[in-house]
């Protein structure tokens, strides 16, 4: 009964699904069977050469798709090669250096010089690099020509992700067994090689999904650095150095890029700092902090009232507010062109650096994170031609 009923179906099965197929055979590839057991039909498409040349065997759908993107990739990648050093050779010759000699160095210094721009985010500035910087890079194959994945973590979805927890906890093992074996003979960790990251932080989500090819969500970067915090905090953690920098980034310390200046006597026996060519805009103001001082401010020859409008007050003040130094120092500035928040904020700013050789390392590292030791690029945009302003356009009419 099960033999009628499997043929009927058999027969409904190839009614129905028969015109919607094509099929392409090649007779030479039909290997009979024993009996009992139905003939094996590969397409002419889907058989690869295998290493030998002789045998032939299958490939995988998702290999020939993605063999297909790669060799496109890799054409790409060739031609913008071949012009990006094509490039590289007109403009050394337009600069007037050997080509032979010219450097990526040297390209960037002459396309700002043959193209100034005046946009404060450098991505969007011209330029010209090699492809393999410009276009971000491609996983290799990850599986074979019969579809079975090279990595033994590929039906994780993120086997790069899930490989690096498992490395790091292979360290921490390692580090335990260490541990372990130094209770054992009463031996401590040594401090003078203990781990002081005080200066950089675990890579972000962009960077870490950039060096691990792999896009992670926010909950496995969570993980990622609760486990990173908890292998940084191994009394042994300096057996990992190496692994551990691979995932740390330097901070930008802002408070470092201008030297905290050591304060110099005044006449009156009083400590006092200069900064010069504080800038805000198109404002430069030179700023002296008093040590001690009664909270006097002087702006041009005048008090705090130079600025009539709240803003401007309230933006040099600020600073002192910040540190509680509103009575303990005095002011003197001198500021030149700009308007009156120019001024304002390039007083503040040349206000933050002097505060710095007055108070603590900590309140150097609020002021900092604050804001208050970064100078400010920003500056008033241009009208454009044809606009009404810098982003303003004509109102228009139909009629």
């Amino acid at each position: 009964m099960s033999l009628i009923g499997n043929s009927f179906l058999r027969g409904v099965l190839c009614r129905k699904l028969y015109p919607s197929l094509r099929f392409q055979v090649n007779t030479a590839q039909i290997k009979p069977q024993k009996a009992g057991y139905a003939t094996t039909v590969v397409t002419s498409k889907d058989v690869v050469p295998s290493a030998d040349g002789k045998t032939k065997e299958k490939l995988n759908n998702a290999a020939k798709i993605f063999l297909e993107r790669a060799r496109e990739y890799d054409e790409m990648i060739q031609e913008a090669g071949a012009e990006y050093r094509i490039g590289m050779r007109h403009l050394a010759n337009m600069m007037g250096t050997d080509p032979e000699t010219f450097t990526q160095a040297d390209a960037d210094a002459a396309i700002e010089y043959l193209f100034p721009s005046g946009l404060n985010d450098r991505k969007a500035r011209p330029f010209m690099k090699p492809p393999e910087e410009v276009f971000p890079p491609r996983k290799r194959i990850q599986f074979d020509r019969t579809g079975r994945p090279f990595h033994y973590m590929f039906f994780t979805c993120f086997p790069h992700f899930y490989d690096l927890c498992h490395e790091a906890i292979d360290h921490m093992k390692k580090l335990d067994k260490i541990e372990d074996k130094d209770v054992r003979q009463n031996k401590e960790p040594n401090e003078g090689l203990k781990l002081t990251l005080d200066d950089s932080q675990w890579l972000t989500k962009e960077n870490l999904q950039n060096k691990i090819i792999e896009d992670i969500s926010d909950k496995h970067y969570e993980n990622f650095v609760a486990m990173m915090d908890r292998l940084l905090a191994h009394p042994y953690s300096y057996q990992c150095k190496d692994f551990i920098l691979k995932y740390r980034q330097t901070l930008h310390n802002q408070s470092k890029e201008r030297e905290v200046i050591e304060p110099k006597i005044g006449e009156d026996g009083r400590q006092y700092v200069t900064s010069y060519e504080c800038r805000f805009k198109t404002c430069r103001a030179d700023v002296t902090v008093i040590s001690p001082g009664t909270g006097q401010i002087e702006i041009n020859g005048k008090d705090i009232n130079y600025f009539q409008a709240a803003a401007p007050k309230e933006t040099v003040l600020f600073p002192l507010h910040f540190t509680n130094m509103l009575d303990k120092v005095d002011i003197v500035a001198n500021a030149v062109d700009g308007g009156y928040m120019g001024q304002a904020g390039a007083i503040r700013y040349g206000i933050a650096l002097g505060l710095r050789s007055f108070v603590d390392e900590a309140t150097i590292e609020d002021m900092r994170v604050a804001g208050l030791l970064k100078w400010d690029p920003r500056r008033r945009e241009r009208k454009k031609p044809g606009q009404e302003g810098a982003r303003r356009k004509f109102t228009w009419k139909k009629r």
